[in-house]
């Protein structure tokens, strides 16, 4: 099935169960060779599973399975607006530390990463893939501000 939109308990369920038929514990007394290749089967379920739970990482992956190449830092499809507002979180990102100006950053990176996915859902479902494509580029520059917040949030 490559549709973005996934049952996220069904995608856990099989995950679970491949997990259990493949994990390297259960081959613990079998040859070196049957080991080897459970910890492999195990490390590749293992980055599916993180690939199709993610939105960006689906939304890229189906891009790729269907030979369309994702956006690139350089391309420049993203509207002046949107750049606009990418530039006024990260100044906000860049003041000193506030809890409540922490807060309200992550309920908008948070509300704008829920949009854009329904948006990547319905441009997917109506198979426009060069739409699909400007919507993840642009849920990259919201998944790089969570990251920018988290590392704000917890100091190194």
């Amino acid at each position: 099935d490559r549709s973005f939109r996934i049952d996220a308990q069904r995608l856990q369920r099989r995950f679970r169960s491949l997990q259990r038929a493949v994990h390297p514990d259960r081959f613990g007394q079998r040859p070196l060779k049957e080991q080897y290749y459970s910890e492999q089967h195990s490390s590749l379920i293992n980055k599916a599973y993180q690939t199709l739970l993610n939105p960006l990482s689906r939304g890229l992956y189906l891009l790729e399975l269907n030979g369309v190449e994702p956006a690139q830092e350089t391309d420049s499809d993203a509207d002046s607006a949107f750049l606009m507002e990418i530039m006024e979180i990260n100044e906000k990102l860049a003041e000193p530390k506030n809890e409540d100006s922490l807060e309200e950053i992550e309920t908008l990176i948070k509300v704008k990463q829920d949009e854009l996915t329904k948006e990547v859902t319905a441009a997917f479902e109506r198979d426009d893939l060069q739409e699909a494509k400007k919507l993840l580029a642009k849920m990259k520059y919201f998944a790089n501000l969570e990251d920018k917040l988290k590392k704000k949030k917890i100091p190194s």
